[in-house]
């Protein structure tokens, strides 16, 4: 085959590789217009039954209805979250595995971790924040304290002696505790555990003392007239819980949040992105989610996508200084 030939047809693949290139990008876009076209899987970071699991329920039940797919909520919890993180990281990113980007494993564990399978920033695509929420700490009736300054008077007089649970290291649960126990002078034993849930459990079988948990946990255990509420975590009080203190009453300049939005892994295309976002702020809109949010203590957080990236990252950098403060480190 002579020189003339092959260089005919090298033309001719090359040629025919250009035409197909926007073809191929026309076809991605296409399937993105489309999206969801089957059922969307939800990676929550959290055991079932536990605040983050009943919000992302409440949202990917919304999600459902708007476009007609199912938002399959899937419980990987571990870790403080980062197992469930590690799995939407190392997901196909076509839109059809999704799930909760965390305070925990979103902002804090950076901080906190000596080494994590992923990397915050560069391993996701931030979708959407969803709510905001803050601790309660409750403690053991039986324990005595009523109020914050009793807990403290009591933990002094017994050193090392009291416990508190938590949902995992570096949960906002977790360093509420962290945060207390530095502010407050005191040394209480931390116990983590796979999520709320079973943290919750222990506490009321009297095997912990004290847990500072998402709000809407902890006024569920108020109900029950087992623990004693003491103070929210957030700056101001809750209106879910007026007659419940503020920590920065006692302890000032005490703040932490816990909060949750949408992320995909890196590379989710762009027009996916943007109608998922779009449908976060429908979700959040409706009165239906709204009430729901309210109902469980919490503050629907709609922000559009470059506000979502820039507000993990401002809160990334605020808990490292917490987190280093504290001394609180996981290898």
């Amino acid at each position: 085959m002579n020189k003339f030939v092959l260089s005919r047809r090298r033309a001719l693949l090359l040629s025919s590789g250009a035409l197909a290139a926007p073809m191929i990008a026309s076809g991605v876009a296409r399937a993105a217009d489309d999206w969801p076209t089957k059922p969307v899987k939800y990676i929550n970071l959290f055991p079932a039954g536990g605040p983050t699991d009943v919000l992302s329920r409440i949202a990917c039940q919304k999600l459902s209805d708007l476009t007609g797919q199912q938002f399959i909520v899937e419980n990987k919890g571990g870790s403080g979250g980062n197992v469930g993180a590690d799995a939407i990281a190392h997901s196909a990113p076509d839109g059809y595995a999704i799930g909760l980007m965390s305070v925990a494993s979103h902002a804090i564990a950076t901080s906190l971790y000596a080494r994590l399978p992923f990397n915050a920033d560069r391993d996701f695509t931030p979708v959407s924040m969803l709510w905001s929420l803050p601790n309660l700490l409750i403690v053991r009736k039986s324990l005595g304290p009523k109020t914050v300054s009793e807990l403290i008077a009591l933990a002094r007089e017994k050193p090392g002696k009291l416990s508190y649970a938590s949902s995992g290291a570096g949960t906002t649960v977790h360093l509420s505790g962290a945060l207390f126990c530095s502010m407050a002078k005191v040394d209480i034993l931390h116990v983590p555990y796979r999520g709320s849930a079973p943290a919750t459990q222990d506490l009321l079988a009297d095997q912990v003392d004290m847990i500072f948990d998402n709000i809407p946990g902890s006024l569920a255990q108020m109900g029950g007239g087992k623990v004693n509420g003491l103070a929210v975590t957030s700056l101001e009080r809750s209106p879910m819980a007026p007659e419940v203190p503020a920590m920065t009453e006692f302890l000032p300049g005490y703040d932490i949040n816990s909060w949750g939005g949408i992320c995909g892994p890196a590379g989710l295309p762009p027009a996916i992105v943007e109608k998922l976002n779009a449908l976060a702020k429908q979700t959040l809109a409706s009165d239906d989610v709204k009430n729901a949010y309210l109902k469980n203590g919490a503050t629907p957080l709609w922000m559009n996508v470059a506000d979502t990236v820039a507000y993990r990252r401002a809160e990334e950098t605020r808990f490292g200084p917490i987190v280093k403060a504290n001394g609180a480190k996981v290898d």
